[in-house]
């Protein structure tokens, strides 16, 4: 690239570690407002990606750049047996990081000690000790609980994913896994400048949800927006506590995020910091990510359940979900009226003393919750450097039964 475009590239340092992340979206309005061209944009990101300056992921399926720490080699221990697949995976992250490579789960917990990883890339099959046990050893010592573990594994995810988050894995990634995939999450992980990545914490933020909002309202009838709703999560929480609460949030989140790279690379999704997300992108992708989601969920509730403590037995299941012992948990997703989102819109500009003049700005979770009509929320979630946290109050349903 010319010398005359290293200003731009130092701008776009700049913008980006202003806010240690920004959507493509946002950066490409900025740059377009400026007279910078597309093809400038992206060769200059495409120079600092692989200058490791910063990093781009998909996230919620907004495209986000991170601006990278460059700060001593980081660890990354990978227990994986096959040792065909363990090399794919040591030369998928790459030079950056410094590798260890062991192949039998016997030998795990006395590597983690020794090695002192920053990040564990863990099989769930093992020999002499399976993955989900390792995670679950790792996390609960207090001495290495803050070690980043990514589960890796071929085995029917559907409830493996959920113990793996129970236990505190920090993601789960299906093989056959995508190498470029597996890099970009371990980059992000071990690299990302200011508060620790999170899968969960880092969904589109309120200003990219707004963004994502008004462009799904100008684009008409072929795209759609609207909430998914974890249904029954409240009494869910009251019964089995905060933490269980969180791990279903993280469960919604990754099976969103899976669904859109496999079925849905028109579809957005962003968290409403209560029990609901939002889903936006070309209709018929957000009517398929819908079903596949709620069908992943449904197949996964029953060993939610059995994990807390429910013996399904030869139950039928639904029999068991409709007494009042056992909170009923489901997803509903219901498409908006963007018309009836336009006229809250404009009751919202009026609030904040204005009136619509073409550009809303950035939404507040408060006046996204309004915008989207949600009511009676007895469920908020705080998001920050420290992690996740779920406050719960009383609803009226609960009042009534009292």
């Amino acid at each position: 690239m010319a010398a005359s475009n290293v200003p731009l590239k130092e701008e776009i340092i700049s913008i980006v570690n202003e806010k240690q992340q920004l959507s493509y979206n946002e950066l490409s309005d900025m740059m377009f407002s400026r007279g910078i061209s597309e093809n400038d944009l992206k060769d200059s990101l495409k120079e600092l990606e692989i200058a490791k300056l910063i990093a781009s992921r998909s996230s919620g399926g907004v495209l986000t750049y991170y601006i990278l720490q460059q700060d001593a080699m980081r660890r990354v221990l990978i227990i994986e047996d096959d040792k065909n697949i363990s090399k794919l995976m040591a030369l998928s992250i790459g030079k950056a990081f410094e590798i260890g490579q062991i192949y039998d789960g016997g030998e795990a917990i006395q590597a983690v000690k020794m090695a002192k990883p920053d990040l564990v890339i863990l099989d769930l099959m093992l020999p002499h000790k399976d993955g989900l046990e390792i995670c679950q050893d790792i996390k609960s010592n207090p001495n290495t609980s803050n070690i980043v573990v990514i589960l890796v594994s071929a085995m029917d995810p559907t409830s493996n994913r959920f113990k793996g988050i129970k236990y505190g894995a920090d993601y789960y990634i299906k093989k056959p896994f995508d190498p470029n995939d597996l890099r970009t999450l371990v980059t992000i992980f071990l690299k990302k400048k200011g508060k620790r990545f999170d899968p969960l914490i880092d969904l589109p933020d309120e200003e990219r949800i707004s963004k994502e909002v008004e462009r799904s309202i100008k684009e008409g009838a072929m795209s759609a927006i609207g909430t998914i709703k974890i249904d029954g999560l409240a009494a869910y929480v009251r019964r089995f506590g905060e933490q269980a609460g969180i791990v279903i949030l993280r469960l919604i989140s990754q099976l969103l995020q899976d669904s859109i790279k496999a079925k849905g690379q028109g579809v957005s999704v962003g968290f409403l910091n209560g029990d609901e997300f939002v889903v936006a992108g070309v209709k018929d992708e957000v009517q398929a990510v819908v079903e596949e989601i709620t069908n992943e969920f449904t197949a996964v509730l029953p060993f939610i359940l059995q994990d807390a403590g429910y013996k399904l037995l030869e139950l039928n299941i639904d029999s068991l979900f409709e007494t009042k012992e056992v909170p009923k948990l489901t997803l509903v997703y219901e498409e908006s009226d963007k018309n009836k989102i336009k006229e809250r819109r404009n009751e919202i500009i009026k609030r904040r003393g204005g009136a619509f003049q073409g550009d809303v700005g950035a939404y507040t979770y408060d006046e996204l919750q309004r915008l989207f009509d949600m009511k009676n929320l007895d469920i908020k979630i705080t998001r920050d450097a420290n992690g996740v946290r779920l406050h719960i109050g009383k609803s009226a349903d609960d009042k009534e039964e009292n």
